[in-house]
């Protein structure tokens, strides 16, 4: 069977992702394409456990390189355990962040710089996105969209990090632009979804689907 479709949705805290993965899932319902759903850092129990660890704003003690390992792990169980095994039987499958979230937070926002890709070579089990949307969003208004008192503890970073980490994604965008797709999530909703819902016909026309 034809090994199958690979398309993850990126972007800092507050960029909308939520949101426009709704109106994903619905663009494919509405098309009658049967796409697999699922999420970084989780996916599988135990990388749902991974998760639980990673954003429990009293972890404070955790290091930067412990916080990139347990990324890490949770991407190899969910990529053994979900999404190999999925595109391997030809699903198409839509995955909320993956391996480009690692660079930007851990390799650009915690300083870690190439350690991260010589990780995640591990982890991904050389299953790289076919497709990447990333959604773009100054740091200092993306975080005034997250009400107060909801951070999480990676949410919970001082705004000098997560600059960090939006230039990372800029510098991934630029290093990558046949894969990744920036679009301004600044904008009205309706207009966001509307140029993500041209992309992705882009990308099926480009796949035969």
């Amino acid at each position: 069977m034809k090994k199958g479709l690979f398309i993850t949705v990126e972007g800092p805290d507050g960029a909308g992702k939520t949101t426009q993965l709704d109106f994903i899932r619905t663009y494919f319902m509405n098309r009658g394409i049967d796409a697999l759903f699922t999420r970084e850092p989780g996916g599988t129990p135990i990388s749902e456990k991974i998760r639980a660890i990673i954003l429990d704003k009293r972890n404070i003690e955790m290091e930067p390189m412990t916080e990139a390992l347990l990324y890490a792990a949770s991407r190899a169980q969910h990529v053994a355990q979900v999404i190999g095994p999925a595109l391997e039987h030809g699903k198409l499958v839509v995955c909320d962040r993956f391996v480009d979230s690692s660079i930007a937070y851990q390799g650009f926002g915690r300083d870690l710089g190439e350690s991260i890709s010589i990780i995640n070579s591990y982890a991904v089990g050389g299953y790289i996105p076919d497709a990447t949307i990333l959604l773009k969003i100054d740091p200092d208004r993306g975080l005034e969209r997250i009400r107060s008192g909801m951070h999480d503890r990676m949410e919970s970073q001082d705004i000098a990090f997560h600059r960090r980490v939006y230039a990372g994604y800029l510098e991934l965008e630029k290093k990558f632009p046949d894969r990744i797709t920036g679009i301004d999530a600044a904008r009205p909703v309706e207009e966001i979804s509307a140029e993500i819902g041209n992309r992705i016909d882009d990308i099926l026309r480009a796949n035969d689907i």
